[in-house]
């Protein structure tokens, strides 16, 4: 019997996929959370055999309990559930090395199908996820993304120079360098890019 633990933030959705993955005759849904935290302490109590897990939920992400999971060096398998198909947050799932990453809109079959392969060792990716990270990779190096995360979160040029220990000159350097790669014409524009993108 595979053991699955779902975390979903959408509450009809988390209940339509446990009755659904529970008639599989080889599955049982052991457990379910609406947010990251919730998610990552059940992981941790219940040690189920595969995570389906959303991106984009309240606490923590999908991403952060899927990297909160690899550094605990939990054995569960983590297949990631996304509406969005930014080539960013993929990029980023496959770094930390999810099994498997898929788009909400396949059937339940298709969705079983996946987990028994991912159980089996094999791992799965949405096909349209594939083309868009082929044609579209961040143009941001990792310093680039910390300052305009840092950014992101309302931070001044001052604060992001004090947290990173860089001057204000480079500070100013990386952000000309950020809106030149992202064709921005300011902080907010960059920003906006970057997240749509999933980029930062």
């Amino acid at each position: 019997m595979i053991r699955i633990f779902i975390a979903e933030d959408q509450r009809m959705l988390l209940g339509a996929l446990g009755s659904l993955l529970d008639l599989e005759e080889d599955m049982e849904v052991v457990g379910q959370a609406l947010n990251g935290e919730e998610a990552l302490a059940s992981i941790i109590k219940l040690q189920p055999d595969i995570c389906l897990m959303d991106i984009e939920m309240p606490l923590k992400s999908g991403l952060e309990v899927a990297e909160a999971m690899k550094t605990l060096h939990l054995s569960s398998k983590i297949i990631i559930l996304t509406t969005f198909a930014r080539p960013g947050y993929f990029e980023r799932a496959v770094k930390i090395g999810i099994d498997g990453y898929l788009l909400k809109d396949g059937s339940i079959d298709e969705l079983a199908d996946a987990i028994r392969n991912v159980i089996a060792g094999k791992r799965m990716f949405s096909q349209e996820l594939m083309f868009d990270i082929i044609r579209e990779e961040n143009p941001l190096t990792a310093r680039e993304q910390e300052i305009l995360k840092l950014a992101s979160e309302g931070k001044s040029t001052k604060e992001i120079t004090a947290i990173l220990f860089l001057s204000s000159g480079t500070v100013r350097n990386y952000m000309s360098e950020i809106f030149q790669k992202l064709e921005a014409k300011n902080r907010i524009e960059a920003i906006s890019i970057a997240e749509e993108k999933g980029w930062i």
